[in-house]
Formats: structure tokens, C-alpha cells, sequence
């Protein structure tokens, strides 16, 4: 069973600290002097912190309630700071009017400032519209939780949630909405537990059924992937390349997209063997985790995990979901 992704506690939201910051830093350095794309903007924690050590940064979101912090940095940086308003996914493709890059971040998932907007949907801790949508558009929570029948709506909870419980949560859900659409989340997290309990010291039980419907609303493992791949087009040789992410689904897909070895069957010695495939990575570092310094100061980094890496002179790959372990909801189209 994979780990929620950044996982919320029964406390209101802290400041807005960026996971594995100083990590993600020695991962890209150096950073003076240096073009660097922030895929993923969010609150700017990252654009800031490599502003400050020197580097020029292009900031990408699709979410518009990051226009404050944008704003914040264009006054504080103003020759050194872009942003795009837009898709990781499409990152090679928004930024090819900066000139070469030197290295990208991708920070996966909802931000701990979506979680603490009550408004925004995200969070089963707070009282807010079942919405979900980081761009504003599109399918919402609600949609899905409100029209597709029980057997789809269990298997997307188990795909993109791991959630052993999902059949009986899909049952609890099509019950409840039977009387009247559901509509907020804290409506939700309580049919949720309703229908699988909760135990003292466990993790909320809505955790896994909300992180399904929040990675299905935002189409978050096609984006990662596209992203992956987008950053792996954008970045020549020398180039690096680090992915923050939240639970071991993605960084399944990261660690697989790295080292596509890892995801490959196990070649048998009584076959004649196959010719490795060129390396577009190299070298791959080592998975890196949150310390207890910053495990203390922020409870919601301990699932966190980077992987980086440099970018060979290899040709891109062109795009290619197959051996990357994204999870596939059955019966889907």
C-alpha cells in the first residue's frame, strides 16, 4: 500500500514551507548564474529560494490563485523572474521563447496552500465545496462522486487511491447521494468513515478517496508523466532534473522514467540478452527523505521523496506510459 500524498493532520495548515528544500537545491547547483524552470509554482517557495541564490527563474502553474506570490517575487526579482500561466505538462513548450535551460523542478501533487483553501475543495479537515480543480475548469469531486455508478467509482478509488475499502465506500457514497447530491467535503469525509470506521491514531479514513478523486479530477499521473517527459525534450546534456513527490505511486513512475530498467521484466539467462536501450539519464541519484529536523518543523513532509538526475546527450524519447507503473482504473476507456 502506498502512502497518501502530503498528508493533512487535524490542525489548521502552517506557513507554506517548501518540502526538501535545501535538498532540492544541492540537487540542481549550482543555481547562480543558472535558467531554471519551477513546473510547478505554487506558492513560489522554490522560485524564491533559487531566486536568492542567483539563478533566473521561469515559474509554470494552472492554478490563477498563485497570482499574489507572482507578483510578490516580479517586485522582488523583477529582472531575474518570469511565470507562465499553464501545464508542467506542456513546459518545453511554454518556456521555448526563455532560451536554453539549465534545470527543472517538479514539486507533485496539491500544495499545502490549495489544502489550507477551504474554498478550493481539497481538504477533508475543512468545510468547503467537493470541487478539487486546480485549474478552476473541467470535471469537479463532485461530478464523479455524483454520477458515476458504484462499481467505476470503486475502481477509481482503488486505482489512484490504493484503497482496499473502495467497493464499500462506492456503495456508502451512491446511498447517501440518493437522498441528496453530495456536495461538500466534510459530507463526504463523514460517509466515508461511516462506511470503513476510523481507529484512534490511524490516518483519516477519507485519505485514500480523497487523493483518488483529486488525482482523476486533475488528470495528475497523465500530467507527471507528459511533465516528465516535457522536461526530458527541454533539458541538453548537463541538464538536471528533480521531482519532489507524495506517495509511492508517482514516485514509482519518476524512479521507472529515471532508470527504465527498473521497470522492465527480469531478463532470464537462458535467453540471448537484449542490448540496453541508451541512457538519457545519467547518473540517477539516490532517493532522498525528509530529515527529523524538518519532519519536526513540518509534519506534512514525511511522505516526501526526490529523485534527480542529469541529463545525458541522448536523444528524447518520444512519449511512452509503457513499464512506468501508472496505476489504471479498470473498466475505463
Amino acid at each position: 500500500m502506498g502512502k497518501p500524498s502530503l498528508p493533512e493532520t487535524d490542525e489548521p495548515g502552517g506557513p507554506h514551507v517548501p518540502v526538501l528544500l535545501e535538498e532540492v537545491l544541492a540537487a540542481l547547483a549550482p543555481m547562480a548564474g543558472r535558467r531554471v524552470v519551477d513546473g510547478t509554482f505554487g506558492a513560489g517557495g522554490y522560485s524564491r529560494a533559487m531566486l536568492e541564490a542567483g539563478a533566473e527563474v521561469i515559474g509554470i502553474d494552472r492554478d490563477p490563485s498563485v497570482a499574489p506570490h507572482v507578483d510578490a517575487l516580479k517586485a522582488d526579482f523583477p529582472d531575474r523572474f518570469s511565470f507562465v500561466a499553464g501545464r508542467f505538462s506542456e513546459l518545453d513548450n511554454l518556456v521555448e521563447n526563455f532560451g536554453a535551460v539549465d534545470a527543472v523542478v517538479l514539486d507533485i501533487g496539491v500544495s499545502s496552500m490549495q489544502l489550507d483553501q477551504a474554498e478550493r475543495g481539497f481538504s477533508f479537515m475543512r468545510e468547503g465545496p467537493l470541487d478539487m480543480r486546480m485549474s478552476r475548469d473541467g470535471t469537479s469531486a463532485a461530478d464523479l462522486v455524483n454520477e458515476l455508478d458504484a462499481e467505476p467509482l470503486a475502481n477509481l478509488i482503488y486505482a489512484y487511491g490504493e484503497e482496499r475499502k473502495s467497493r464499500r465506500i462506492a456503495q456508502f457514497i451512491v446511498a447517501a447521494r440518493q437522498e441528496a447530491p453530495i456536495a461538500t467535503t466534510l459530507e463526504l469525509a463523514r460517509i466515508v468513515e461511516k462506511a470503513i470506521g476510523r481507529k484512534p491514531g490511524d490516518a483519516h479514513p477519507a485519505t485514500r478517496t480523497f487523493q483518488a478523486l483529486r488525482i482523476a479530477v486533475n488528470g495528475e499521473f497523465d500530467q507527471l508523466v507528459e511533465g516528465l517527459f516535457a522536461a526530458e525534450r527541454l533539458l541538453t546534456q548537463g541538464g538536471r532534473l528533480a521531482v519532489v513527490s507524495f506517495h509511492s505511486l508517482e514516485d514509482r513512475i519518476v524512479k521507472r522514467f529515471f532508470d527504465p530498467d527498473k521497470g522492465g521484466p527480469t531478463a532470464s539467462r537462458h535467453l540471448p540478452q537484449v542490448e540496453a536501450a541508451p541512457r538519457r539519464w545519467q547518473p540517477v541519484a539516490k532517493a532522498v527523505k525528509s530529515g527529523k529536523a524538518e519532519l519536526a518543523r513540518n509534519p506534512r513532509a514525511r511522505s516526501a521523496v526526490l529523485r534527480s538526475a542529469v541529463r545525458t546527450g541522448e536523444v528524447a524519447r518520444p512519449v511512452d506510459f509503457t513499464g512506468l507503473g501508472v496505476p489504471q482504473v479498470r473498466g475505463a476507456a
